[in-house]
């Protein structure tokens, strides 16, 4: 499992970056002289240069070897961090964003298929537990330091803090990951990754500046233009090409269609939350930064806990139950923190906050492993690739419509000045609706859904006829 714990460093780097610059960002708005609602651009400008870049990581893995290609991007993310840190204007800080997201984009889908490719599918829900545990420290961590370092110190800082981490990433890497390539890859798919950076780019970017002011209503109609032309044309260009870089062939098995279709409703609502929570905390209960991030880290504690319980949950309900019952009650979770107040008891916050990270994260591990659960190991690159593009655009797309919302909101009740508490109700409820939709997709799996990988064993239906109990239609017993 040493590989797993140091794939985990660059996650544990990447999520406390996430974690610590969503409880800074009213700060941070404050310094450069702009809106808070403006400023989630940062936010997103990393997410969607995550979902640009990643489809391509697959191939320069296999053609430049793994380690070589790990190694460099945290370099290039620990750059980005630098920059970040010394940026003195919003576009300044977006362009620095945009380049950490280059290295993210790298880094983690290559640590993940370097890990998938070296593990037996009977250790894999053990394994994504170790590679998450260590990376479940950045969020929970992240909140109160970058409270601290914000309140105390300065915004700058939750960036500096990233390049000891990648230090540290970079001599592990270069020690004990192997530099992992295949020998013979097909020639880069240049035409598909140019069509689908355009159409993410416009999709991304048009979706992003509705209702801000930030460009003439012409512009951002023909970034959605030039984005659906751009998705259109590749997906076209998919069907043709031998070797496309988005492999949409994968859609045809089961289990990972419904895992990418139901995460990406269930990350929307997620990938919200540490945009309007810390938001909330300060603009509508009138908290500090640092106050904000001693209360939204518990949901990242919740997390926590639950990733030792995972395989024994799986094991004994399967992918089917658990995903579906866990949808609508994440989204419950993700809905009632539209309902805190200031005068709400601080317990209670901490409570619902801790049990939401706690189901949350069961969520995110019972999807990312019946995702790969039937992906055959010569195809791992593409899938990693694929997966990582469409949880990076999902995240993104989450804090698209919960700055959406809350704008819209914040608009109708009389501008920015006005933000309360409860002006975050209507962006909690929606965010929470869509995580909810997931379910629908988990609805349709197999009783028997990934059980190879769970571990979890149906009663066959002679032995149902035996105990008195008629066998189910999709029953189809254990395989």
């Amino acid at each position: 499992m040493l590989i797993p714990l140091i794939v985990a460093c660059a996650l544990f780097m990447e999520n406390l970056d996430s974690s610590v610059l969503a409880t800074a960002l009213p700060s941070i708005a404050a310094s450069l002289g702009e809106s808070p609602l403006k400023l989630n651009l940062a936010i997103t400008s990393y997410l969607f240069s995550l979902a640009v870049f990643i489809p391509v990581s697959g191939w320069i893995a296999d053609r430049f070897g793994a380690r070589t290609v790990f190694r460099a991007a945290i370099i290039v993310f620990s750059i980005g961090s630098l920059l970040c840190g010394l940026a003195d204007s919003f576009w300044t800080l977006v362009g620095a964003r945009t380049l950490q997201g280059l290295g993210g984009a790298m880094m983690v889908p290559v640590g993940r298929m370097v890990m998938l490719r070296s593990i037996p599918k009977s250790e894999l829900v053990r394994a994504v537990t170790w590679l998450t545990v260590p990376a479940l420290i950045g969020p929970v961590i992240g909140p109160p330091l970058g409270g601290f370092l914000t309140t105390y110190l300065s915004w700058r800082w939750i960036f500096w803090i990233n390049l000891p981490i990648g230090l540290l990433g970079i001599v592990l890497v270069s020690l004990y990951i192997p530099n992992i390539r295949e020998e013979k890859v097909p020639p880069l798919d240049w035409r598909g990754f140019l069509m689908s950076a355009f159409g993410l780019c416009g999709l991304v970017f048009g979706f992003e500046t509705i209702g801000r002011g930030l460009l003439p209503d012409a512009a951002v109609v023909s970034l959605l233009v030039v984005g659906a032309i751009g998705i259109g044309l590749y997906l076209r260009h998919a069907r043709r090409h031998p070797y496309p870089l988005i492999d949409l062939s994968l859609l045809k098995v089961r289990t990972f269609r419904a895992g990418m279709a139901g995460a990406f409703l269930f990350r929307i609502g997620v990938g919200a939350m540490p945009f309007l929570l810390p938001m909330m905390l300060q603009l509508g209960f009138g908290m500090t930064a640092f106050e904000s991030g001693m209360i939204t880290f518990v949901s990242a504690a919740g997390a926590l806990t639950m990733k030792m319980a995972a395989g024994p949950i799986l094991r004994q309900l399967g992918f089917r139950r658990v995903l579906i019952a866990n949808a609508l009650i994440s989204g419950g979770f993700i809905a009632v923190c539209g309902l805190f107040r200031p005068e709400t008891s601080h317990a209670l916050i901490l409570g619902l906050l801790l049990m939401g990270g706690f189901f949350r994260s069961l969520q995110f591990t019972s999807t990312n492993t019946l995702t790969i659960a039937d992906i055959p190991g010569e195809r791992m690159s593409r899938a990693t690739s694929f997966t990582s593009m469409m949880q990076q655009l999902s995240l993104s797309a989450g804090v698209a419509v919960g700055a959406m919302v809350l704008h819209a909101t914040v608009s109708y009740g009389g501008g920015v000045e006005q933000i309360r508490a409860d002006s975050f109700m209507p962006a909690f409820f929606t965010v929470g609706a869509i995580a909810s939709l997931s379910v629908f997709v988990f609805l349709r799996l197999p009783a028997d859904a990934g059980a190879e990988v769970s571990g979890h064993k149906l009663v066959a239906p002679t032995q149902r006829l035996s105990q008195g109990t008629p066998p189910r239609p999709d029953d189809t017993g254990p395989r």
